[in-house]
């Protein structure tokens, strides 16, 4: 094995290891944070002029900084949305909080990179910058190119089945687990709206299968039109399959960029603290995606999902009609050729001045 004394590296990256750049500096080499977030969170939650404690009221956890530029892509005074900010405060690991070491990794790094680019979260890129008065580097959203793999043909022949542009995929990545009643709640939603669907969640909490997890008679009411599916799915290839035209997501920074680059009308069900930003953002700001409705404690019924799903699909809709039309126009930027490799291009140059 290599020894330090042997490698003589310009930069290390790193995300969750506070301790990363006294380190880095002992040792003479620079630290580059690598947010794993989206820049919206960071932005609202994760910032100088922004403190969080555990004893602030629920208003004041939600309340954005000064100066934060965006008055759509906020959190709501709702139960679920208020115990997300707490989380951020929870001893996580060592005793240190999830915010803290997110903070010393901004506070303490040369600079601050990205995945991201200025087209969709510029002002909240500009506004870290402002903030930390350092560099903020931007690699673009990095986006997968067109797969050169073909989808498997389990799940090929089974979409086949459909007429295109009628079925309903939904995956919410493999760190959301829903508890047994909502699971359940979910797929008599996706029963209820009459189309198609893909289901891959996890299986619930407290059941070994999936297969105990459906509801009472689901199976034989959607046979041959409904599929659930309790492991991992190839995400990017079943969005492209011509038959899929409405994607259910959680909002995972991955997902979200997956879902701006496909042709999907997009609803989104946000899990996690960063996903419900991630969703405002498409929803809200925008306006690519609908998001569901939920009650205060974060319960969604079946009729909203059913609501949300046949709001996008439906080709008289004009909420359907809008997100459609300006996810065609911020995909069609997206995907313009060469804007990937000029924000490579320009973040190779970045690090490089940081060494001149």
């Amino acid at each position: 094995m290599l020894r330090w004394s042997t490698l003589k590296p310009d930069f290390i990256f790193f995300d969750f290891s506070h301790w990363m750049p006294v380190l880095a500096h002992q040792l003479g080499t620079k630290a580059i944070f690598y947010a794993v977030l989206n820049s919206a969170t960071l932005a609202l939650h994760m910032v100088p002029a922004k403190k969080i404690t555990k004893d602030m009221t629920n208003q004041e956890l939600i309340q954005p900084p000064p100066g934060y530029p965006s008055l759509s892509v906020l959190l709501k005074p709702k139960e679920f949305e208020i115990a997300k900010v707490k989380i951020l405060v929870e001893d996580f690991g060592t005793g240190s909080s999830l915010h803290f070491r997110i903070t010393s990794s901004l506070k303490e790094s040369d600079a601050i990179a990205l995945r991201t680019n200025h087209q969709v979260e510029g002002q909240y890129c500009d506004y870290l910058r402002q903030q930390y008065a350092k560099p903020v580097l931007l690699t673009g959203p990095v986006l997968p190119q067109t797969p050169e793999t073909k989808l498997d043909a389990k799940w090929a022949n089974w979409l086949s089945n459909f007429e295109q542009g009628t079925v309903v995929f939904c995956a919410f990545g493999s760190q959301s687990m829903l508890p047994k009643e909502q699971f359940q709640e979910l797929l008599l939603g996706f029963e209820l709206c009459g189309q198609p669907f893909l289901v891959a969640l996890s299986t619930p909490d407290g059941c070994t299968t999936i297969e105990e997890a459906l509801p009472e008679g689901f199976e034989e009411r959607v046979k041959g039109r409904g599929w659930v599916y309790g492991g991992w799915v190839p995400q990017n290839l079943i969005l492209e399959h011509n038959s899929v035209s409405c994607f259910v997501t959680h909002c995972g920074y991955g997902s979200m960029w997956e879902s701006l680059l496909s042709d999907c009308q997009i609803v989104c069900v946000p899990q996690l603290g960063d996903h419900v930003l991630s969703a405002r953002l498409i929803v809200e700001e925008l306006k690519v995606a609908v998001e569901v409705e939920r009650e205060d404690n974060g319960w969604i019924s079946k009729e909203r999902l059913s609501e949300a799903i046949i709001s996008v699909m439906d080709k008289d809709s004009e909420v359907g009609g809008l997100v459609k039309y300006n996810h065609a126009k911020l995909k069609e930027v997206l995907t313009s050729e060469g804007m990937q490799e000029r924000y490579v291009d320009t973040f190779i140059q970045s690090l490089q001045s940081l060494l001149d």
